[in-house]
């Protein structure tokens, strides 16, 4: 039988996920207050060995163990012979069996030293956290409404998975907000989806900028139909078109100059989801399309201030125009 486990190394990038597995192994130190005197923080990137060392070898306060948490310590020590990451491997096969110690990493770091002795050493643990395939996310959305006491149609899952992705913490406060809107004894729907998830109308604005970046002309204009029968109006889906544009050559500019797309999410002050998607729809356009779909767009927006066009001509002239360029 294997002993109880004295050092964990919770990596991976669902956070979500890792952060539940933590805030279980904190309650099972007792009480709240209890708890809290028990658990001790640092910081990865800039705590010390020594430090490191003081709150692992203390004893705990009026209960039978204390938890260590360190965030990022192991991304930062990666470097064979690093006199600190030595120090760790000399110090984790001797913790007291009154600590408990999580070393809690944002991305899979497999091929560390500290991994491998966690998963060597009987004492220590590994989990590796990360997020559903897209194929399996509907499968999760489902289990996490049940998690919270709701139901959740097949349907409704898929087109909640569709438009936020596999950012599991938008995922979670979308399900919460979606379960307490359709109440006791009643499933979310497709419907409810559509009218409190905002991401689900730019998740189709993106299919048609999508379509568009492929020129697939057909695509983008049954896309376009698709907007129009759910009753969307032409102008907010003209003006949806140039703000993603608008957008779209702003990333384009920033990632030209090395930005990634959480830095870039920052900068421009938007949620991850679009954020990542602009990044990857940015790889359809060069920068001289993009300039080009621009001026394009401030004279369709002329002629139909001046009533030259409709919108809805407008939208039909923008789709057959962009998905013929070269």
């Amino acid at each position: 039988m294997k002993a109880t486990p004295t050092f964990y190394v919770f990596h991976g990038s669902d956070g979500l996920t890792r952060q539940e597995k933590i805030a279980e192994l904190c309650q099972r130190l007792g009480s709240e207050g209890m708890a809290e005197l028990n658990i001790v923080r640092l910081d990865g990137a800039k705590t010390t060995l020594e430090e490191v060392r003081q709150a692992c070898t203390a004893l705990p306060f009026l209960a039978s163990r204390r938890l260590v948490i360190i965030t990022g310590l192991l991304s930062r020590l990666n470097r064979k012979g690093d006199a600190f990451l030595e120090g760790l491997l000399a110090l984790l096969p001797r913790l007291p069996e009154t600590t408990r110690l999580i070393l809690a990493e944002e991305e899979a770091l497999n091929d560390h030293p500290v991994v491998r002795l966690a998963q060597q050493h009987e004492r220590g643990y590994v989990s590796c956290f990360e997020p559903p395939s897209t194929s399996a996310l509907p499968g999760w959305i489902d289990r996490r409404a049940r998690h919270h006491g709701g139901e959740i149609e097949p349907a409704a899952a898929r087109r909640l998975a569709e438009a936020v992705g596999t950012d599991l913490r938008l995922l979670d406060q979308e399900i919460l907000k979606l379960i307490a809107y359709a109440g006791p004894g009643r499933a979310v729907t497709v419907a409810d989806v559509e009218k409190l998830v905002p991401y689900v109308k730019e998740a189709v604005i993106f299919d048609l900028v999508d379509a568009l970046g492929q020129r697939d002309g057909r695509h983008a204009a049954a896309t376009l139909q698709q907007l129009l029968d759910e009753g969307k109006e032409a102008d907010y889906i003209l003006f949806m078109v140039v703000r993603h544009f608008r957008l779209l050559a702003q990333v384009k500019a920033l990632k030209n100059a090395g930005e990634n797309s959480a830095s870039i999410a920052a900068r421009l002050r938007l949620h991850t989801f679009p954020a990542r998607k602009l990044y990857e729809q940015a790889n359809n356009f060069t920068t001289e399309q993009l300039e080009q779909v621009q001026r394009q767009l401030l004279k369709t927006d002329v002629q139909v201030k001046s009533g030259e066009l409709t919108s809805e001509m407008a939208l039909d002239l923008l789709v057959a125009g962009l998905a013929g360029e070269g």
